[in-house]
């Protein structure tokens, strides 16, 4: 079979203009085109439509992610290309792809196969240019800290107390920590700073929660940057550059539509991860989709513990949407790993691992439906080597979870190895109510809000934080943001902080080692185990793949 890549070079791709019109009737006046195929939709135009009352938001969520591989955006836009052809106006909401993992280890996020979204080089690659602007923005509020108190620091900023970071879309760990204002005394002050992730920006989170511009500069100006000496809090909007900020932002903020390979609508915007940040695409972009189509389909990054989770938590708490149904992805591959496999070994019949490796599944089916609220379907992303023994024996022990596994074949196949998901999920909605719910109310002071993910969605016995945290945490508290959810960062690849507790592991400890406030994004993130905001390449990382042959790039996927 041919590489991802070269389906997605093979593609016969349709303007964009004419995606838009035939698929959402979108007239062109309404679009910013980036060349043929991509273009960014009017953000007023999307706000002078009148909401759909029987839209219906499908999630795909995931297993705790394996090296093995699981597939939830394939799943995601082979579902969303299943309903079109079952005659369902439908359109998919993904997130950016960072450039971090496109040159590190995890590739791309276009999809795979033949459920890919296109022009796939350009969308793992720069885009339309979405995280270079919210890059600009960040590293705009960084230089200007560094300037005022360069220039008598009349806001009394106290260099110790700066908690602003600078930010870069690629893994590079030796800019985690770093001195800056070397170079003498017209260079500023020497103090330790570090580089996160663009995607692990306050920022991206903001632009990812704002409902419109209004609201972005609103949220901008809120960042806590820095602190004073006596403690104060300083705001971006102290320092008079929000504006400025929101600038930058305001073509990014009008969402990405693009097609899949099967010339359905798919709007792909904003992309924080879910294990460091929220990991959802922009609120904008799924809202404004639900007033477009009866049927979108969004996912939320990792396993249904991070990202579902905060799907939940955050992006519904704070937009009011509501999901219908969930998707949880998996492959016989990634359960037998959970069920402690060799990774070596996994192409080769293991029911016993495959039977060990299902409670993972299991814990996240038992989420979604109990303390989410929603009915689920199990997608299982099949492989050429899966065995008849191994899909029945994973059919009868999810049996009576009351969650629809269903075998899918849309990378193979596109669309048409995922209609009998689609028909399901459709059927599931139709048949069975959501019961949407959080799993902590926001009345809960933030160590009980940490303590219920822990407890409830991990499995954990309890959470531990060292006095300095624990008093940071008291502090946030007291300063009026108890209300804000949790945005846990941690490992994706165990319900644990070790990543290498595989399968449903219970009675372990949480250890929330860091918090940061992100009040713009109105939030708190607790910082637990050895997760970082800035990840590194590994030994071989995807970059040393990528070229440019006879004018055509290779090697991306």
């Amino acid at each position: 079979m041919p590489s991802d890549i070269e389906i997605a070079q093979a593609a016969k791709l349709q303007r964009i203009s004419a995606v838009a019109r035939e698929k959402l009737g979108i007239a062109e006046e309404h679009l910013e085109p980036y060349g043929h195929y991509k273009a960014k939709v009017s953000l007023k135009y999307l706000d002078s439509l009148e909401p759909r009352k029987d839209a219906k938001l499908i999630l795909v969520t995931g297993i705790s992610p394996t090296p093995a591989g699981e597939g939830k955006t394939t799943t995601t836009v082979g579902l969303g290309d299943a309903l079109n052809r079952l005659g369902k106006k439908a359109v998919i909401c993904i997130r950016e792809p960072s450039l971090g993992p496109v040159f590190g280890m995890k590739g791309g996020a276009a999809g795979g196969g033949y459920a890919q979204v296109v022009p796939m080089e350009d969308i793992n690659l720069h885009f339309t240019g979405d995280f270079n602007a919210i890059a600009l923005a960040n590293n705009l509020l960084a230089a200007a800290i560094d300037n005022h108190i360069y220039h008598s620091n009349q806001l009394a900023i106290d260099i110790r107390r700066i908690v602003w970071r600078r930010v870069v879309d690629m893994n590079d760990r030796a800019l985690r920590e770093i001195v800056v204002g070397l170079g003498g005394t017209a260079n500023g002050y020497p103090r330790n700073d570090g580089f996160d992730i663009v995607v692990a920006s306050e920022v991206m989170a903001v632009f990812c929660l704002a409902t419109s511009l209004e609201d972005l500069k609103k949220r901008l100006g809120n960042i806590v940057c820095a602190y004073t000496r006596d403690e104060r809090p300083v705001h971006a909007r102290d320092l008079d550059v929000h504006g400025a900020m929101t600038v930058l932002l305001k073509d990014a903020l009008n969402p990405n539509l693009v097609q899949t390979l099967e010339n359905n609508p798919a709007f792909i915007h904003g992309g924080p991860f879910a294990n460091i940040a929220h990991g959802c695409n922009s609120v904008i972009a799924t809202s404004g989709a639900m007033k477009l189509v009866d049927y979108v389909v969004t996912e939320a990054g990792f396993g249904a513990d991070l990202g579902a989770e905060k799907f939940v938590d955050i992006k519904c708490r704070k937009s009011g949407l509501r999901p219908h149904a969930a998707v949880i992805v998996a492959t016989v591959r990634a359960l037998k790993y959970h069920g402690g496999a060799d990774l070596k070994e996994i192409n080769k019949e293991d029911l016993a691992a495959l039977e060990r490796g299902i409670a993972n599944l299991e814990r996240h089916v038992n989420n979604v439906r109990n303390h989410y609220g929603l009915p689920c379907v199990v997608s299982i992303n099949q492989f050429h080597f899966d065995t008849a023994a191994e899909i029945a024996l994973l059919k009868k022990k999810m049996a009576h979870h009351e969650a629809p596994v269903i075998v899918a074949r849309h990378w193979a196949e596109g669309g048409k190895g995922a209609v009998e998901l689609a028909r399901t999920v459709a059927d599931l909605i139709d048949k069975t109510p959501a019961d949407f719910k959080y799993v902590y109310d926001e009345s809960l002071s933030l160590w009980e809000k940490i303590r219920t993910i822990a407890t409830n969605i991990y499995g954990a016995s309890d959470v531990i934080a060292d006095t300095k945290v624990r008093n940071r945490i008291k502090q946030l508290q007291n300063d009026g943001y108890g209300h804000y959810p949790v945005c846990v960062a941690k490992t994706q690849y165990s319900f644990s902080t070790d990543p290498l507790l595989r399968g449903a592991p219970s009675g372990h400890v949480i250890n929330v080692r860091d918090v940061r406030l992100a009040a713009g994004a109105e939030f708190i993130v607790m910082i637990c185990g050895d997760v970082m905001t800035m990840p590194g390449l590994p030994k071989v990382p995807a970059a040393t793949k990528i070229d440019l042959v006879d004018g055509k790039v290779v090697g991306l996927f």
